[in-house]
């Protein structure tokens, strides 16, 4: 008499594997080839996977060379607004430190579609400094990155609405360091828009 076999489990893997797989997102990010939103989710699948296969969804489409770079990765350091509308959305290069100057106007930062730049990158953090006097600054993050709020408040409102959500491993912290006088500055998280490819992410699905 014959008896069914019981399923081999899979190879357990170890931290080692993670970081490696975390190292090839952090090379696609770098090369442009993920926004923010994507990174955040793959590397948070990269740090709760169990098996191979996990790791392969995660870095699907991304061990291979590197395409043709597209439009939309400018650079943007500076953010100077005064008596208008300042709207930073869509693809664009995310670097280590935004300085911004916003006097009786207002500024939109959306970061969920923005590419990480070498040194945020590198060291796992995005600032966002500078002074909003007589106006609003608002920035707009993935669901799961941690965002950090400082700053002066004169005569203003300060404010963080984040989706309750887990914190996604290996995502870098977003630092707002904005100074208030009679003006306003808001952080809150969102997911993707509707369509996504990150639908196919559990997380999203």
């Amino acid at each position: 008499m014959t008896t069914a076999s019981s399923p081999v489990p899979a190879p357990a893997i170890t931290d080692q594997h993670r970081e490696l797989a975390a190292g090839v997102l952090e090379r696609a990010c770098g090369e442009g080839r993920l926004t923010l939103e994507e990174f955040s989710v793959r590397v948070g699948a990269v740090w709760a996977a169990d098996t191979e296969a996990d790791l392969a969804r995660a870095t699907e489409g991304l061990r291979v060379p590197a395409p043709t770079p597209v439009v939309g990765e400018q650079l943007v350091e500076r953010v100077v607004n005064v008596f208008g509308e300042s709207r930073r959305l869509g693809r664009w290069r995310l670097p280590r430190r935004v300085r911004v100057l916003n006097v009786f106007g207002s500024a939109h930062l959306d970061l969920r579609e923005a590419i990480l730049g070498t040194g945020a990158l590198a060291e796992h953090v995005v600032t966002i400094e500078g002074t909003c006097w007589f106006g609003e600054v608002t920035v707009l993050v993935p669901e799961g990155v941690e965002v950090e709020m400082t700053g002066a408040c004169v005569f203003g409102s300060r404010q963080a609405r984040l989706a309750p959500v887990p914190r996604l491993a290996g995502t870098p912290v977003v630092q707002v360091r904005l100074s208030v006088v009679f003006g306003e500055v808001s952080v809150r998280s969102a997911g993707p828009g509707t369509g996504s490819a990150l639908a196919r992410f559990p997380r999203y699905a």
